[in-house]
């Protein structure tokens, strides 16, 4: 049987925790052989990987400068230097890399005077943030259009994103939908019972930052929580928020009702989702522009039966349908997002179908199995090319 092609993956921190679903598509390939680089290496017990497959590449002793340079001076994204980027090209070849796969579209303008030089077929994959935050600027809009010009291919999470890199000046024809993949087997169906005394348990799971609308999901808490004293709110990830977060906390009287638990490795989140009744993340767009694609962990909740509400923001209306799979709500709206969870409290036949319906959608759009073959499809595709 002949060797599997090499498909290269470049992340340049692999992993940070809130990563995993791109820990996931790599390790799920079956067509193709994952090479991984990566300019740094953590969490190698959340995320084991063969160290005959990563490949770490020396940053330069100039980054800092280079970083002032381009930012404060040319107002510029930041990008490699032709030294680094033919340093990669070295490793490229002694790997063998039939495709270039760059996570995240702000590593694809670092990467630029590499991909300048496409010596093999490269996508890069968009997953939020980086398809709208920095659209201001000239000069940033001016790198992603070069990006935009050099790369083969385009993926996003979403419809909405698709959308977004197409108002940035993105040709349609070179995007293609690669969305998130969930495994099913690991996220098996926990049916839902509405509790006894009120004891309603409640959880938002995400980074810590603005376009989670964490301060939203605490005052609706607030507002639940007076007609549910003994309701409580898990609140699972880390964040440069959290201070600000423990301090709205303080001053809605919330010290005990709400529980900042940190990051969760996957088998305590889903531990955490089975004792859970709703599930919360109501996004928005961040003052920078920043965005989801749909949310993974919201995603997981809803493969566990765990009904969800959220808002109609970016890539969420694609997986959850209003009043069939979950709530939506409007961005913003602390009202609304009050009035949803009193509604979830009072209608237990909703609360169950939503969590039963919820899974089935996430089971026919989001399956890792063949989201992982539509990836491979592209690879392909662009190989074929």
């Amino acid at each position: 049987m002949p060797p599997k092609p090499v498909v290269a993956s470049y992340c340049v921190t692999f992993l940070a925790p809130e990563m995993l679903h791109v820990y996931r598509q790599i390790r799920g390939l079956q067509q193709f052989q994952p090479v991984v680089l990566t300019e740094k290496w953590i969490h190698r017990d959340l995320f084991p990987f063969d160290p005959a497959q990563v490949e770490v590449i020396p940053r330069s002793r100039f980054r800092a400068l280079r970083r002032i340079w381009s930012k404060q001076i040319l107002r510029q994204p930041i990008s490699i230097s032709s030294g680094q980027a033919a340093s990669i090209e070295r490793t490229l070849r002694q790997r063998n890399a039939a495709v270039l796969h760059v996570y995240f579209g702000h590593i694809g303008l670092y990467l630029l005077p590499l991909l300048r030089k496409r010596s093999i077929p490269t996508v890069v994959s968009f997953h939020g943030a980086d398809a709208g935050v920095d659209q201001d600027r000239p000069q940033h809009r001016a790198a992603m259009r070069d990006l935009f010009r050099v790369a083969d291919r385009l993926l996003v999470r979403s419809e909405a994103l698709a959308s977004e890199l197409q108002k940035a000046g993105c040709s349609e024809a070179k995007i293609r939908l690669n969305r998130t993949g969930i495994s099913m087997e690991d996220w098996p169906l926990h049916p839902r019972e509405v509790p006894v005394h009120g004891a309603w348990r409640i959880l938002q799971a995400c980074r810590l930052i603005e376009k989670k609308g964490l301060d939203l999901s605490l005052r609706a808490f607030a507002a639940f929580h007076r007609e549910h004293p003994a309701a409580r709110f898990t609140i699972a990830g880390e964040g440069p928020l959290l201070p600000t977060l423990q301090a709205l906390v303080r001053a809605l009287g919330l010290q005990d009702a709400v529980e900042f638990r940190g990051f969760l490795k996957e088998a305590d989140l889903r531990a955490e989702m089975q004792r859970t009744h709703i599930f919360l993340h109501p996004s928005r767009t961040g003052k920078d522009g920043n965005q989801e694609g749909v949310p993974n962990s919201m995603l997981e909740a809803m493969a566990t039966g765990l009904p969800v509400i959220a808002t109609q923001h970016g890539g969420i209306p694609e997986a959850v349908t209003h009043e069939e799979s979950g709530l939506l709500v409007p961005e913003n709206d602390v009202a609304a997002l009050t009035a949803a969870l009193l509604r979830l409290a009072t209608d237990p036949a909703l609360l169950q179908a939503l969590g039963v319906q919820g899974r089935a959608a996430v089971s026919k759009t989001f399956s890792s199995v063949a989201r992982i073959a539509d990836l491979e499809a592209i690879y392909a595709e662009v190989r074929a090319r």
